[in-house]
């Protein structure tokens, strides 16, 4: 945990932890919203089977709005567990997916869920159009998450 000088007092680092299956789209777009509204955060993303990469078009569709996860790659939760965290914020969404739990040591815990784009189906605009909305969803949420919660205690 790091520490930082804000209005000549000193606050901790907030530690984020986003949690989904594999990893590869929505935990890496939150993960990446996160880091671009508040430098100072300590954010990391995980599954708990992590995908080979993180999907082409989730680093598309985040290129198009100026945020770059090209050099994201998908981690597992098992990396994470020795590491305390202020959050824990799964973000898997539909029925059919079992949402990862956090056995470490964790403040709060939170569900924010999405569609997994990945499962977009159609032509490639269809699902690029897919992406973007569960891009956007993820974008207003975790700037509400970020502003009403985070944001909060550190004032």
């Amino acid at each position: 945990m790091g520490l930082f000088i804000h209005r000549k007092k000193y606050i901790m680092t907030k530690r984020i932890l986003i949690l989904c299956t594999g990893n590869s789209c929505r935990s890496q777009m939150a993960e990446g919203f996160l880091k671009s509204f508040d430098a100072s955060l300590e954010v990391h993303s995980a599954g708990t089977k992590a995908a080979p990469r993180v999907h082409p078009k989730a680093i598309q569709v985040m290129s198009e709005i100026g945020i770059d996860l090209s050099a994201h790659y998908p981690k597992t939760v098992d990396q994470f567990i020795a590491q305390p965290f202020d959050y824990v914020v799964t973000v898997c969404g539909n029925a059919k997916e079992t949402c990862p739990v956090f056995t470490g040591s964790v403040k709060h815990r939170l569900h924010i869920g999405f569609d997994d784009p990945a499962d977009a189906t159609g032509t490639d605009e269809e699902i690029l159009s897919v992406f973007r909305r569960v891009r956007n969803e993820i974008k207003r949420d975790f700037f509400e998450f970020y502003s009403n919660t985070v944001a909060k205690e550190e004032t």
